[in-house]
């Protein structure tokens, strides 16, 4: 990384954890995610999921077809876990380089997971078959029990099911999604210290930034409401740490999620944030308050890379020291373009930080990285 006080030339980062949808807002928002990250960890929470190579390998193509023929990005393609999913399919999809990792969702945890995993013992084959070919399983770590509060359901995962599955396949490659408490951040840490390089951890900007008042401040907010939930403001402080600490098992996840307006402003809202279009400059505002700046290219570009046993980008991107204002209301701009993308206006996703002003601006340049 290369600096001064007004700007920041980072290697290109990439998104271990983004969610670009299908349709008019997959055509919507995919330019805003290609346009800054090299390559993003797909979710494949659609509907019907992403449970075969065909419909991976599918679902790639129109995410390229999404994004600039001129913008370099690579979409990883995940393949959704269930009771029934067969073990040959996934090793197949992942030997052919469709699928880069698999991703459990606890059967209803979070936004179009009901064909996810019941119970951990249904999906024994699958987890043994992954851990013999090294291939990254990523977790929405929640328990779904209905006498569990909201706000403990991250941490009753850790204790009741992470820790055993953790023991039970030593060798498995875990990545727990958008941790957001003390709990998760204390057991990933202390994995990694412990010698533990195949367990790791994906960080939001949202999570950085909230706690748990934000989503009643005023009243409700609708807009910050997501799953995992945004803790007290000891788990925000504890996950600013972890995330500024330059520890390898912590690295950039935006879990960037966009819904329509009449899903997130309804009797029963969506959950998620759609935090893509300024995702970086408002992980550098983190850095910066903690003095941190000198860890942001390592979180953003390096680490993740590294567990998945990726090559490090070549390209540069620079991070200018320009206030900017997020607008309210969004409008089209060169990387999110919601009219040509055909997707009513009353339909489109508010941004993270709306009517807020970020310090630093990202500047897209594209030269080779030089350090």
């Amino acid at each position: 990384m290369q600096d001064s006080p007004s700007r920041l030339v980072l290697r290109r980062p990439d998104d271990w954890h983004v969610h670009l949808r299908d349709g008019a807002m997959l055509r919507a928002v995919a330019p805003a995610t290609a346009r800054v990250f090299a390559r993003a960890i797909v979710m494949p929470n659609l509907k019907p999921p992403v449970t075969t190579v065909d419909q991976a390998s599918a679902y790639r193509d129109r995410i390229l077809k999404a994004v600039s023929e001129d913008t370099r990005f690579q979409p990883l393609m995940t393949a959704y876990l269930t009771d029934h999913l067969d073990p040959f399919e996934l090793e197949r999809g992942f030997t052919e380089g469709v699928f880069t990792a698999a991703k459990l969702y606890p059967a209803n945890a979070t936004t179009n997971s009901a064909a996810g995993v019941s119970d951990l013992s249904k999906i024994t084959k699958l987890l043994e078959r992954m851990e013999a070919i090294d291939m990254p399983l990523l977790i929405h770590g929640e328990v779904t029990d209905a006498d569990v509060d909201v706000f403990d359901r991250e941490a009753a995962f850790i204790e009741t099911h992470l820790i055993p599955l953790r023991e039970r396949y030593p060798a498995l490659r875990i990545v727990l999604e958008h941790i957001t408490t003390e709990q998760a951040v204390d057991f990933i840490r202390s994995a990694s210290l412990a010698g533990d390089s195949r367990i790791a951890a994906t960080i939001t900007p949202h999570h950085l930034h909230l706690n748990r008042n934000a989503m009643f401040m005023g009243g409700l907010r609708s807009d910050f409401y997501c799953l995992p939930v945004v803790k007290r403001e000891c788990h925000r402080r504890a996950l600013v740490k972890a995330a500024t600490s330059g520890l390898p098992c912590f690295f950039l996840g935006t879990d960037s999620a966009p819904h329509p307006r009449s899903g997130k402003e309804s009797a029963c809202g969506c959950a998620g944030i759609f935090n893509a279009v300024h995702a970086l400059e408002s992980y550098a505002a983190v850095f910066e308050q903690e003095g941190a700046l000198e860890h942001l290219q390592g979180f953003a570009s390096e680490h993740g890379p590294r567990f998945y046993g990726l090559p490090l980008n070549q390209e540069n991107l620079t991070l200018v020291k320009r206030a900017q204002t997020v607008p309210r209301r969004l409008e089209s701009t060169p990387s999110i373009q919601l009219r040509d993308a055909g997707l009513e206006a009353s339909e489109w996703p508010v941004l993270f930080h709306a009517g807020e002003t970020l310090s630093w601006s990202v500047q897209v340049d594209r030269q080779a990285q030089t350090n």
